[in-house]
């Protein structure tokens, strides 16, 4: 059975090349992918997450918004009891950053130029439940 991962973009973000670059490796490494488009707020993607019975979810942000942006998905994610599934945050965030949405509960943050096979990895070594290496914002 496929991995289902969800790609949002939360907030008023309008750059998704990066997270479209994304949702293709996951799709041609073997994994049902749904895209959630541009513009979601945290309600929708909790929500999609939850109808659509995603493994993953990625989140894709450039806007500089990270910090408020995602303890808003992580506390819906709670609300509709999907706290287990591992949230993946990728897009330009500091080290310090970083390190706070980690402790807040964010499985991995992928910095720009990360390369989309230590993405997929760290998705099949999370879902087959062995230890996964731990991902620091790329240089």
């Amino acid at each position: 059975m496929a991995i289902r991962v969800l790609i949002a973009k939360p907030g008023l973000d309008g750059h998704d090349r990066g997270a479209k670059v994304i949702a293709r490796a996951l799709r041609d490494a073997g994994m049902e992918v749904i895209y959630t488009g541009l513009r979601q707020t945290p309600e929708m993607i909790a929500e999609a997450a939850l109808q659509e019975d995603v493994q993953v979810i990625g989140l894709s942000i450039l806007s500089g918004a990270h910090l408020t942006l995602v303890p808003r998905v992580l506390e819906h994610l709670r609300t509709q009891g999907l706290e287990e599934v591992p949230l993946l945050v990728g897009g330009i965030i500091p080290d310090e950053d970083a390190a706070l949405l980690r402790n807040l509960g964010v499985a991995a943050v992928f910095g720009p130029g990360t390369s989309t096979e230590d993405i997929i990895t760290f998705i099949r070594t999370t879902i087959q439940g062995t230890d996964a290496p731990n991902h620091e914002s790329a240089d």
